[in-house]
């Protein structure tokens, strides 16, 4: 499985490029430090442990959304699975929003989540049904935090690790559950840094290849230190429209210690053919 994991397919990038690339074409041009943290301790340094704490729940379930503006529209990128975080494997059922018109409605896209690598299905125009394509996260311009349609939850959670400034916002709730809310920015250079070792390269790639390594955003904690909602503002350049595209990622958790039973394809249920894009 590590070596399924470490092996890029030819024509994989292409076809995750063309994932957020479909939805932004398709829509353009129509108008559409501070503070405390539990017990006292810092709030970046609570911010730092999220994705500990993630890791000693075992599991959860996930929703997650992103959110793009470009060109006057805005447009929603929906996903809904579940998450290991011991074992870093994930599975999202993403569904892309309908055309600008509302005529047509994409098939719902299958991903597996697993360090440095995401696999999908029903994704690529001459892509067999019952094949795979498989994608080098680490050769991603944004490591996959915003092209895939969806950011990895784990991952989400070890961009915190980058928290530079970080201020205690209040008590409210989320989903029901009392959280601290927590509002700050995250440098992705030292996120890469401090990442687990299989975070380390995709968070190193987006690094380099968002308009700025700074990404800010708000994140809801529960009493035990869970994150139960985080959202990630990005920003990247738009080589369609060369312009900058604001995107905003949320992440959802809950049902804590949920069963997952994920597991990556084996090499023959992979396609190494080429992708067509968009």
């Amino acid at each position: 499985m590590a070596e399924r994991q470490q092996r890029r397919t030819a024509g994989g990038a292409g076809v995750v490029a063309g994932l957020v690339a479909v939805v932004l074409a398709g829509g353009s041009g129509c108008a559409g430090g501070g503070g405390g943290g539990a017990d006292g301790r810092p709030a970046v340094q609570d911010l730092h442990l999220a994705a500990d704490r993630l890791v000693r729940a075992g599991s959860s379930k996930a929703r997650t959304s992103m959110e793009m503006a470009t060109g006057g529209t805005r447009v929603t990128i929906r996903g809904e699975g579940v998450y290991d975080y011991r074992r870093q494997l994930g599975q999202l059922k993403v569904l892309l929003p309908q055309d600008p018109a509302g005529q047509s409605e994409h098939r719902p896209i299958t991903e597996l989540l697993a360090p440095g690598a995401l696999f999908m299905k029903n994704r690529g125009a001459g892509v067999p049904a019952d094949k795979w394509v498989r994608v080098d996260t680490a050769s991603m311009t944004d490591g996959n935090l915003v092209t895939g349609g969806a950011t990895d939850p784990f991952v989400a959670a070890e961009l915190l690790r980058g928290a530079r400034t970080a201020t205690y916002v209040g008590r409210t709730e989320v989903a029901g559950t009392a959280v601290r809310h927590y509002r700050g920015t995250a440098d992705l250079v030292v996120a890469a840094a401090d990442a687990s070792t299989g975070n380390r390269a995709a968070l190193g790639a987006a690094a380099k290849g968002f308009a700025t390594a700074r990404v800010p955003f708000d994140v809801y904690l529960d009493d035990e230190g869970r994150i139960r909602k985080v959202r990630h503002r990005f920003s990247f350049v738009n080589g369609q429209q060369k312009g900058t595209v604001a995107v905003a990622s949320t992440t959802l958790l809950y049902d804590f210690g949920a069963p997952v039973d994920v597991r990556l394809p084996d090499d023959g249920d992979i396609y190494a053919g080429k992708i067509a894009e968009g």
